[in-house]
Parts: structure tokens; sequence; C-alpha cells
């Protein structure tokens, strides 16, 4: 499966929710700003990548990597953007810290065959 990359301000971070079965996420809002009619982007961040969004605030620039996720559920299909990097855009060009990359170069997640069910 292809990444895909997305750049455009953050308009909204919501929440951490964290479901009975120890499943989290983080669901965020990017506001493209290339296109004549701007569109809203929602995306989600899961388990640990959640934290990707602890030094990110409404009004940054923003890119954003992630993978196209899809499930059905009780006869209804669901389209998710699962990001699994988010870098400041004025940070894109930076290089590594000495000690290491930053938790925004988290390798992307593993595959996942079409039978997983996302728990919630």
């Amino acid at each position: 499966m292809a990444a895909y990359e997305f750049s455009g301000t953050v308009k909204a971070i919501m929440d951490l929710v964290t479901f009975d079965s120890g499943f989290c996420k983080r669901e965020f809002v990017v506001t493209s700003k290339d296109d004549k009619y701007p569109q809203d982007i929602k995306f989600e961040c899961v388990k640990e990548r959640t934290a990707l969004l602890d030094d990110i605030e409404p009004g940054q620039q923003v890119a954003v990597t992630f993978d196209l996720r899809g499930n059905e559920y009780k006869d209804r299909y669901f389209v998710n953007l699962a990001a699994w990097k988010v870098v400041p855009e004025d940070e894109t060009n930076r290089a590594p810290a000495a000690d290491g990359p930053p938790i925004a170069d988290m390798e992307p997640p593993p595959q996942m065959d079409g039978d997983t069910e996302i728990p919630f």
C-alpha cells in the first residue's frame, strides 16, 4: 500500500479517546492551503502515534504522511486516513537531532490484512 502526503494548516486537534479495550486514538483536521476551494481533511493517530500531536497546535502549517485504511462494520463501509508522520513545515528540511530521530520520523505502521478489525 502506498503512503500519501498532505500539507496544510491545522484547524483542530481533538482530545485523546480511549476505549474499554485499551485502544486509543486522536483525530485532527488539516485545511488544504493550495486549493481554490480549501478542504478540511480529518486524520487520525492511533495507539503510540497519538504522541505525534503533542507539540502541534491549531494554526500551524504541517505536512502529514498517512495511509488509507478501510473496513466494513455491520454492512457499512468506513475510510480512515491513518497519520504516521506529522511534521511542522518549518521543520521538514531540518536534520534529525544527534540523539536519534524525533517521534515525527517514526517508521510507517506494519501492513494489516483485510480481516483485521478495529476495536471500537
